[in-house]
């Protein structure tokens, strides 16, 4: 009978998460996950099968960490405005991982409109909050989420990198000034 694992499938990704969190994606490696663990690599080879599973697992827990933030927004009173400021929150929070998720080199270009549904796998449930909560068609709620996701984007991306760094309530103003344009100018040209 094989030794028993040394430790879960849980521990190794929470290591390995713990890792991209401080440093970034690039730093977790089967040495550093052992080392976080107190032991060697190679428990983490009876549990995974190699570290591109490690790496692909780990991505997928920091997509659950993001997710909760924007499950979070998602139940607020105004949950698209609510939606842009987690987005901006978790950049704050958590730098490492907004730059893995976000801000990672694509193989291809797309549109601003090809690229949501791709990164973001809550793309429907915002769309779907923009159409209720403001009462707009599906082209003007994909257009406004368009431009709402470039502007907190790159208000997030500035702030992940340090870049800058920003209060509450100011980025709270900012992201409110632009809505309102967003909307006024809707509203206008119908």
């Amino acid at each position: 009978m094989p030794p028993k694992c040394k430790f879960t499938r849980e521990e190794i990704i929470q290591a390995a998460l713990d890792i991209a969190r401080q440093k970034g994606i690039e730093a977790v490696t089967a040495r550093a996950v052992g080392e976080r663990l107190n032991s060697s690599s190679k428990p983490i080879f009876s549990v995974f099968e190699n570290m591109e599973e490690v790496l692909e697992q780990t991505i997928k827990a920091a997509r659950e960490v993001y997710d909760g933030y924007i499950e979070q927004a998602l139940a607020g009173e105004q949950p698209f405005k609510d939606v842009g400021a987690k987005y901006i929150e978790f950049a704050m929070r958590e730098p490492k991982l907004f730059q893995m998720l976000f801000m990672s080199e694509q193989t291809e270009q797309r549109s601003a409109l090809g690229i949501l549904p791709m990164i973001d796998d809550n793309y429907e449930n915002i769309l779907e909050s923009v159409k209720t909560s403001y009462g707009l068609d599906e082209q003007t709620s994909k257009n406004v989420y368009r431009h709402l996701w470039i502007y907190t984007h790159g208000i997030a991306s500035l702030i992940a990198t340090g870049v800058c760094s920003f209060k509450p309530q100011e980025i709270g103003k900012m992201v409110s000034e632009i809505f309102v344009s967003l909307l006024k100018n809707i509203k206008a040209s119908e």
